[in-house]
């Protein structure tokens, strides 16, 4: 078995106990789907956002409606595909009515989930996006405006935090500093020349 198939194994043992997950107060708030992520589970980069949308929730996969399909656009100018990486969120359940996820359904599903799907995939880079995703992985509070596009350090990989893609769509100023973020994170990766 080569290493990835390897790994998409090791995330579905990892997945299965949770598909109904009712570990957090997401899990009776009208959820229709866990969305746990996807991508190429041996990939060097992932990127890591807030929680599923509407979309997200209806199909059950990470960033497939306006904002998702803005990442898409970049990663597909910078001649990377969508399956190359690695896309999920810090909660796997849609907050009712998009809000924020709570502390605690951040924390449970980070321990449950999170942090080990980072030990599966072992990626080189995480891309957060959005002020909420980086705040939420350090348990700290960041400025997005002052640490995006800076290096820093989790758990011995490399992260780079940029803004959230409908941050971009609300803001199009910020959508060539969101390009070079994920430029940069993807070139630390290796993934471009």
């Amino acid at each position: 078995m080569n290493v990835k198939n390897y790994k998409q194994k090791l995330l579905d043992e990892l997945y299965k106990p949770y598909i109904k997950c009712m570990q957090c107060p997401l899990g009776g708030l009208g959820r229709t789907k866990v969305v746990f992520g996807a991508g190429n589970p041996d990939s060097k980069i992932m990127f890591i956002g807030e929680a599923p949308g509407a979309k997200e929730d209806e199909l059950g996969l990470p960033f497939v409606g306006r904002s998702g399909q803005l990442l898409t656009r970049a990663l597909n100018k910078l001649n990377v595909q969508r399956d190359d990486v690695f896309i999920t969120n810090i909660v796997k359940c849609r907050p009712p009515n998009n809000r924020l996820p709570l502390p605690i359904e951040s924390t449970t599903c980070k321990s449950i989930l999170l942090f080990n799907q980072i030990k599966i995939i072992r990626p080189k880079i995480i891309c957060t996006l959005g002020s909420h995703a980086l705040n939420s992985l350090y348990d700290k509070v960041f400025q997005i405006t002052k640490c995006r596009g800076k290096q820093h350090e989790f758990d011995g990989i490399v992260v780079i935090p940029t803004y959230h893609p409908a941050y971009v769509l609300r803001n199009p100023v910020s959508g060539k500093h969101f390009l070079e973020d994920i430029k940069c994170a993807l070139e630390l990766a290796e993934m471009i020349k």
